[in-house]
């Protein structure tokens, strides 16, 4: 069974954000809606689109859904289908499904259905971006179990034009810093752009610059403090 093989079943604009994704990234995509227009707008961009009524067991079945091994159920607004799709899947053997939830009442009852990988993104979007307004220096960040993240920060000023040595990031702060993005002046097409690339792994002696984006791992508390002295 091809492991790159996903059934994308919705395609709003988050479905279609996920196998437009999956697609560039060489996978084998098949997009299923029941609005046309929708599927005619990503045909071109997935390797199959196909419109139909996924509560449709023989619907599902003339399109050999079993020979996917992971299905996306990303439908919208209306719950009662997406449960019904998901009971259908189910039914049919499918190995890996995973469901959009909006909300903790749908995420329980899907929880309770046996669903184990359940998207939420409204609650992550809200999460995120309460997360980066309270810490404006925040970019981006990966949360890992136990509190710990790897992120994504601007650098502190005080900390620039100070070698990493000197700012002793492990023993002062409990940080460990992976790499540095830092923005280079190209020429592209006549026009001077700043571009940000990563520097490697950096060293005791690497002296950070206004406008470094530091890429680092602790915890969120220890990452929060070290913001909040440095600015």
């Amino acid at each position: 069974m091809n492991i790159d093989k996903f059934a994308v079943i919705g395609i709003g604009h988050f479905g279609r954000a996920i196998a437009l994704n999956l697609s560039r990234k060489g996978a084998d995509v098949m997009a299923i809606d029941s609005n046309y227009e929708r599927i005619d707008q990503i045909s071109d961009e997935v390797s199959y689109a196909v419109t139909l009524d996924a509560t449709d067991k023989k619907a599902l079945l003339s399109q050999d859904i079993k020979s996917f091994n992971i299905v996306i159920v990303a439908i919208g607004a209306n719950f009662e289908q997406r449960l019904l799709c998901v009971a259908l899947l189910l039914d049919l053997g499918i190995k890996r499904i995973i469901c959009r939830a909006l909300g903790r009442n749908q995420r329980i009852i899907l929880e309770k259905m046996g669903i184990t990988e359940i998207l939420s993104p409204e609650d992550e979007v809200g999460t995120s971006l309460a997360r980066r307004l309270m810490n404006p220096s925040m970019l981006s960040y990966l949360d890992l179990p136990d509190d710990y993240s790897v992120m994504e920060i601007i650098a502190p000023k005080h900390i620039c034009g100070v070698a990493l040595g000197k700012i002793d990031l492990r023993d002062k702060y409990k940080l460990s810093l992976i790499t540095i993005k830092r923005a280079f002046t190209e020429i592209r097409k006549g026009v001077a752009t700043e571009i940000q690339h990563i520097t490697g792994v950096p060293d005791t002696k690497t002296i950070i610059e206004d406008k470094d984006t530091l890429i680092l791992f602790g915890r969120n508390r220890d990452i929060e403090k070290f913001v909040e002295i440095n600015n």
